[in-house]
């Protein structure tokens, strides 16, 4: 980006700036995500205000206090030309910090805002205990650390898909997380599909019902009725559509799901989950397209009392 001072306060024309100089970044959500990070470097932060960051190689949580403007400034770093001085204040190890500020302050994002534990950092300053009687971890916090760390686990998984499994390679995959559901599954030829893209089934020659019909959409956008009925057209009486998208379904077409009971809408989400429960048994192709590793979180729900 290189000298950022004139770094325009219009949040349009900063992205105007990152998209022509990340041209890699095809999607409008990383332009916005790369602009917002600059952003809050240049124009948002000032003097004054706490910097966290959560060392990884020493374990170690630094704060500190900004302690001057923006500058751009090469001789120092050649590769961090860009620069704010921090003055550091408290170097305290991990376990001082509640679970849900730690996994909060571990963002994926390289600047944000801390908001929801914002109060154990000034604690920290202070030399109080982040520990309470009332709320020492407490289930609502564990619950809140597991659910984002599997929705943030959705959310890369979807990108991934989209990203790498497009029209026809995206057919191939159901067809496989089909088969790893238990089907046996084939990808109808292109030309001459019906818009069928995938048909399954549970005995080996495919003889006996149900026979799975199943349309793949890559499009992230909202799937209507329309395209829903088309797919239905072609389902018999002894057969079951099954609809798949990366994105959603709106309210027309899942209301000609719940009249039929030999039609399913999967949307990301679920295809997601599917992905999961199923991740074990998929082609190894299509584990190292998502690598994934298995990890285990708190659940709350299953605690002794």
């Amino acid at each position: 980006m290189g000298d950022m001072s004139n770094l325009p306060q219009d949040w349009a024309k900063i992205k105007e700036k990152v998209t022509a100089v990340y041209k890699d970044t095809k999607s409008k959500q990383g332009i916005a995500v790369n602009a917002g990070i600059l952003r809050r470097f240049v124009n948002e932060m000032k003097s004054g205000d706490l910097v966290v960051y959560p060392s990884k190689i020493e374990k170690v949580i630094h704060i500190g206090e900004v302690a001057g403007d923006y500058q751009y400034n090469p001789k120092i770093s050649s590769k961090f030309p860009n620069q704010r001085k921090v003055k550091w204040l408290e170097h305290v190890p991990r376990k001082v910090l509640k679970q849900g500020a730690l996994y909060e302050i571990g963002s994926l994002l390289t600047l944000f805002q801390i908001k929801n534990y914002a109060s154990e950092i000034y604690s920290v300053l202070a030399h109080e205990s982040t520990e309470s009687d009332s709320d020492p971890d407490t289930d609502d916090s564990i619950a809140y650390v597991a659910a984002d760390v599997e929705q943030t686990t959705v959310d890369y998984v979807l990108k991934q898909v989209a990203k790498k499994l497009h029209g026809h390679a995206l057919e191939g995959f159901v067809a496989n997380l089909l088969e790893a559901m238990g089907y046996r599954a084939t990808v109808t030829q292109a030309s001459v599909d019906g818009g069928v893209d995938v048909i399954a089934h549970k005995d080996e020659l495919g003889i006996h019902p149900p026979i799975i019909k199943v349309q793949v959409k890559s499009s992230e956008s909202s799937v209507g009725g329309p395209a829903v009925s088309q797919l239905y057209g072609v389902v018999d009486n002894s057969e079951v559509g099954l609809f798949v998208t990366l994105g959603t379904y709106t309210q027309q077409a899942k209301s000609i799901e719940k009249n039929k009971t030999n039609l399913r809408l999967v949307d990301g989400d679920e295809l997601v989950k599917l992905l999961l429960a199923h991740y074990q048994d998929l082609n190894p192709r299509y584990k190292a397209l998502i690598p994934l590793k298995q990890i285990y979180v708190p659940d709350p729900a299953k605690q002794e009392e």
